[in-house]
Parts: C-alpha cells; structure tokens; sequence
C-alpha cells in the first residue's frame, strides 16, 4: 500500500473520527502529564474530566523524608539521649514486586504531616488523634525495644531531612511535650 494513501485512509476513511479522537486523547493526555503549567491547559479546558492525571497519586510528591527521635524521662528524673527510631528499610530488589513492610513506615509518614498540618494551622497537636496515634506507636517501640526498664515517661521530636542529599542541613520541626509511659486510662475506658 502507498504511505499516502496509508495515512490519507486513517484521516479520512471509516473510523478516522474515532482515531483522530483517539490520538488527540492520547497526546493531550502525554501532555498534560508534564510539570510545566504550560501544558496544564487541556486539563483547565476539560469540563468533563476525560484528560487522565496520572500525578494523582502524588501530586505533591514529598521531597524529604521525616525522622523520628525520642528520649526517655526514667524513674530518677534522668533523661537520655535522643535515639532515631529505625523505620526507613533499606531497599531490596524484591521491594519492586511486593514491600508490605513500607505500609508502617508510609502511614507514621501520614499520621506526621498530619500532625505538621495542625501546626502550620497554629493549632496544639497534643489533644489531635494523629498525636495520639504518633506517641502511642512510639510508646510501642519503647516498650519493645531492649534493655528499657524504670521508663517514667518519652519525649518525641520529628526532624525533616533531605534524604541522601547531604547538602541540607536537617531541620527540627516540631518536639513534643513529655508524654506519660503509662497514661491514665480515660473513666468511659475503665467502665467498660
């Protein structure tokens, strides 16, 4: 077959409606999936939402990573040395094809940026579920970490790094108020 004629047929012969649409789709939504706001246009024209954004799983990529440092208040009132809780793996091949063990680290990663966003609001976080969950899984830790006995009480701090860029200092973003080891149990708990 003639390659003119070839793509004279595929813009004008039965189906090329469909094709043509096709393609535009396609280059529309190659396109709209660049950084550039330039190429944002087609997706600010599209009413009805035809235009796929695949950034929709990470819009907002994040571009550091949150440590989680805490130290103990024990029975004599002696505080200890900040200690990093260990959550980031370090990363196998067979992490491409199945990382459950990311969930944790994803949702302490979640539960922190919440709790950020209350600060950033000006708001106390310590009452916020997110703060409560936070303290309680670094509670856990402690209490499953060895040689802790006589712990009265922890104290928490979220530090944001940038990850392997060592150029970046890192930054302290927020320290908690020390939190009781054993908390007292709240009446409507103890009823139960």
């Amino acid at each position: 077959m003639n390659p003119t004629a070839f793509i004279k047929d595929a813009f004008t012969g039965p189906g090329a409606v469909t094709r043509l649409a096709g393609a535009a789709l396609l280059v529309t939504t190659l396109a709209a999936q660049h950084p550039n706001a330039a190429f944002e246009r087609a997706r600010e024209k599209d009413l009805f939402s035809l235009v796929p954004n695949w950034k929709f799983f990470a819009p907002n990529p994040a571009t550091h990573d949150y440590h989680y440092l805490y130290r103990t208040l024990d029975e004599n009132r002696d505080t200890s040395a900040w200690i990093e809780l260990e959550l980031i793996q370090n990363r196998r091949m067979s992490q491409a094809f199945w990382f459950s063990s990311r969930r944790t680290e994803k949702a302490v990663f979640d539960i922190c940026s919440a709790i950020l966003k209350n600060i950033s609001k000006g708001e106390d976080p310590t009452g916020s579920p997110p703060f409560r969950v936070l303290a309680e899984f670094i509670r856990k830790q402690i209490r499953d970490s060895p040689n802790v006995s006589g712990v009265r009480g922890f104290q928490f701090a979220v530090v944001r790094a940038a990850g392997h860029d060592d150029s970046e200092e890192p930054e302290v973003l927020y320290v908690s108020t020390y939190q009781a080891m054993n908390p007292a149990t709240p009446a409507f708990l103890r009823a139960a």
